[in-house]
């Protein structure tokens, strides 16, 4: 049996100015969804990064909660070991796919940023803030920080971070975003956070707003 990482595919969006990559996103998409589900923001940031090359892989698992979609790890057991042993087990394989997307591209991770929504924020969290090198930015949406109590420790790249969540969310519940600014700011990681009043779990034109602007600031 091979234990060969799974290579992560998902469409692709070209510099908006037609020009070579100068920057590159990594969209990281929910449990049960896929690729297709974040790429239709690459058009949007694209007015404010008409440089930037956006990428949203599938995630590596098939999804076990739902006949169709992909899950980064299983959220069947919640409890706290089963999510960290999933969000460490998938970080190797999101920062294979990075490191050859960069490679590809002739570009470093100060030119990359990572924008995750609900569990893909939990990875986009978990895996930048341990790479090597420090990426540009991270957005995260309607997401969580896992083990933030090991941040402190296990911190390797300070990387300027912003969060957006509506207050209404019935999935991942809006004190998930307080408990993730907590742990950042323990561990000094410069973060910035948003409540949407009456959102649920999901996206709005103001969160699109918001992070476009903060991706402007650090990777335009």
């Amino acid at each position: 049996m091979s234990n060969e990482k799974p290579t992560l595919t998902g469409p692709a969006f070209l510099p908006e100015s037609g020009e070579k990559p100068k920057k590159l996103v990594v969209f990281l998409h929910g449990l049960g969804a896929d690729g297709q589900d974040l790429i239709g923001l690459a058009p949007v940031f694209a007015q404010v990064l008409p440089d930037a090359q956006f990428v949203s892989p599938d995630a590596p698992e098939p999804c076990d909660m739902a006949p169709y979609g992909y899950q980064w790890f299983s959220l069947q057991d919640r409890a706290y070991p089963a999510m960290l042993a999933g969000v460490a087990s998938a970080a190797p394989i999101l920062n294979r796919f990075i490191d050859r997307q960069l490679e590809l591209l002739g570009l470093d991770d100060s030119d990359l940023a990572l924008v995750g929504f609900s569990q893909g924020t939990m990875m986009a969290l978990y895996t930048a803030l341990r790479r090597p090198n420090p990426c540009a930015a991270v957005v995260g949406f309607s997401g969580a920080l896992i083990a933030p109590e090991l941040l402190h420790d296990e911190l390797v790249s300070n990387v300027p971070v912003c969060l957006i969540h509506g207050e209404a969310d019935p999935v991942v519940p809006f004190g998930a975003m307080e408990a993730a600014v907590a742990g950042l700011q323990a561990a000094k990681v410069d973060v910035e956070f948003h409540a949407r009043p009456n959102l649920g779990h999901g996206i709005d034109p103001e969160g699109i707003k918001i992070a476009g602007k903060f991706l402007k600031t650090h990777l335009g």
